[in-house]
């Protein structure tokens, strides 16, 4: 096993000599804002030198897809698992990249243990506090200096601006997101901290955020920026809705990152919507049209959607900070199992052997 590490090391090593003599994504976008993907634990731990190649070659900053969620990091109380935490953070400074922490408090992925009370009675206010005190101070506290910002509170709205009924809110109140940005900030007081959400381009969430952002100001808390979860679809949002959020974002004083960035082209089930992991369909074939690969005027379609996002993002650069892509080839992509499992998506900017698609010298030539 030791043995296998080692050679594992190595080869990361070599892929990145070789990747730093071929320009990528970072060496023209990264002059404006830091390009991001989120890496799953194969690609830091040597198992996926293909993904680990394009990693080092393109991006200049990374995110966790799944291993720094709470129930991954702290599955039982006061038990935490940091080996791939720790591999993360130790790939990404090896390879010279800045880290974005994900995420600190949520609804979702979030252990059993953590939203039951005693006696199988709902948690009380307090227990709860403790608990989330505990786990921020656990989690930011391990990687204190080491990671440059982190998303604090994911998708605590809903589309209409309503706050979200989670465990979080009904134990604490709305005050629990105060109280989860007071404890980031505590923890690490150098870190950049962010509000992250879906559907932010929906005017109700728009401008829930906005007063989200007055409020944490209002009560002393360090908020630095807004993430705009980015799953797109081919007609959808509108691009006027997003550039309208970009800029009242800008205009309450919060820097903007494009956060888990693809772009869905299959066919949605009936009711499906918005960003929720909890949506689940049923497998049918009319759901899954590109078994074999994308025909060329679908294709074609999504390059100029492409193009389309990366235009918005080259106009407001100067108060973009981070552009993420959810994944680093279309294998990787969660689309391929949600809402449906079993399909195979197109999703993102390389394709599922890591081969970069035409799109991306598109968007690189935008930039120079």
């Amino acid at each position: 096993m030791r043995q296998r590490h080692i050679l594992a090391a190595v080869l990361l090593l070599s892929l990145t000599v070789q990747a730093v003599a071929k320009k990528g994504l970072k060496d023209v976008l990264g002059r404006y804002f830091d390009v991001s993907v989120a890496v799953n634990t194969d690609q830091v731990n040597g198992l996926n030198p293909a993904a680990a190649k394009v990693i080092c070659q393109h991006f200049n900053n990374v995110v966790a897809e799944n291993c720094m969620k709470a129930e991954e990091i702290q599955p039982h109380e006061g038990q935490f698992y940091w080996n791939d935490a720790d591999a993360f953070v130790s790939f990404a400074e090896r390879n010279g990249m800045t880290i974005h922490g994900h995420c600190l408090v949520w609804h979702s992925q979030m252990p059993q243990w953590m939203k039951e009370g005693k006696g199988g009675k709902k948690p009380t206010r307090e227990e709860m506090i403790n608990r989330m005190r505990n786990h921020i101070y656990a989690v930011v506290g391990r990687y204190k200096g080491r990671i440059k910002s982190w998303d604090v509170v994911n998708e605590a709205l809903e589309d209409d601006g309503r706050m979200r009924q989670t465990p979080w809110f009904e134990a604490i109140g709305p005050e629990y997101i105060v109280l989860a940005f007071k404890f980031a900030h505590e923890a690490d007081p150098d870190a950049e901290l962010y509000y992250n959400d879906y559907s932010m381009f929906k005017p109700g969430r728009r401008n829930s955020v906005c007063n989200l952002v007055r409020l944490l100001r209002d009560r002393g808390c360090r908020i630095d920026g807004v993430g705009m979860q980015s799953h797109n679809g081919l007609d959808w949002p509108e691009t006027e809705e997003l550039e309208a959020s970009i800029k009242a974002f800008i205009g309450v004083g919060m820097k903007v990152s494009i956060t888990e960035l693809d772009l869905n082209m299959l066919p949605a089930p009936e009711n499906f919507g918005g960003a929720s992991v909890e949506q689940n369909f049923e497998y049918n074939k009319a759901l899954n049209p590109y078994t074999n690969g994308v025909p060329k005027d679908v294709q074609r379609l999504m390059d100029e959607r492409w193009t389309e996002f990366f235009r918005i993002y080259n106009k407001y650069r100067d108060n973009i900070v981070r552009v993420c892509l959810w994944g680093v080839g279309d294998g990787d992509s969660w689309h391929n199992d949600w809402p449906v499992k079993g399909r195979t998506a197109y999703p993102l900017l390389f394709d599922r052997r890591y081969k970069a698609k035409p799109v991306v010298k598109k968007i690189m030539k935008m930039f120079k």
